[in-house]
């Protein structure tokens, strides 16, 4: 099973496609970590992507679609989730006649819908754990009162520069002007479910299982 999860900064993409990796099998792309390793892996591709970024330019679609070619070969029981991409219509295309022509398809695109208002109230009130990434939030999960991590015990407790409300509100706008012609490519297909971004981290999590299961 293929699928892509579309949601703007913040709506816990990660933490969702973390779970399903551990509880399906599945394999995550996101666009980020595949051009980093790329770049540390000495390969052709690799090199080509070093001196793009070295330059200080945009990795081409192009690259990107190989990158995701090479993944695509491997192994992957439970399938793939596509994180980060596609991002334009263009490369909505390109995803579709790569799968096509590897005898593949998109199962589903689920969309984390959000409140904008809730959204920016609920990341400005975000920390994480600088050890391992755990996540923490002022309001809904608190820092421990022990001032240590819950998950490995470490007590270097971060917030993200751009987590406050104007960066927020900039990188939803650039969100949606992007994404938003991609929701109703998705959705003519009958490939587009929504769910709930804002509930509770278990409610998204089976949220997301109703819909893989119904497929």
């Amino acid at each position: 099973m293929n699928i892509i999860l579309l949601g703007p900064p913040g709506a816990g993409k990660g933490t969702q496609a973390r779970f399903l990796v551990e509880e399906r099998g599945m394999v995550q792309l996101s666009t980020g970590d595949m051009l980093r390793e790329a770049k540390d892996s000495g390969s052709e591709m690799g090199r080509r992507v070093a001196e793009i970024m070295a330059r200080g330019e945009l990795v081409t679609d192009e690259i990107v679609i190989g990158l995701i070619r090479e993944k695509l070969e491997g192994e992957a029981g439970g399938g793939f989730i596509f994180d980060g991409f596609p991002r334009t219509l263009a490369q909505a295309d390109a995803l579709g006649e790569l799968l096509e022509s590897m005898g593949q398809k998109l199962d589903a695109v689920i969309e984390l819908a959000v409140d904008d208002e809730a959204l920016i109230a609920r990341i400005t009130a975000r920390s994480t754990c600088g050890s391992c990434g755990e996540v923490y939030n002022d309001i809904t999960r608190p820092i421990p009162a022990d001032g240590k991590c819950e998950k490995c015990g470490a007590s270097d407790f971060r917030r993200r520069a751009d987590d406050n409300e104007e960066s927020l509100r900039n990188r939803l706008m650039e969100y949606y002007k992007k994404t938003s012609p991609l929701i109703g490519y998705y959705y003519a297909k009958g490939l587009l479910h929504r769910v709930d971004g804002l509930g509770e981290i278990d409610e998204v999590r089976t949220s997301i299982a109703g819909v893989l299961d119904s497929l």
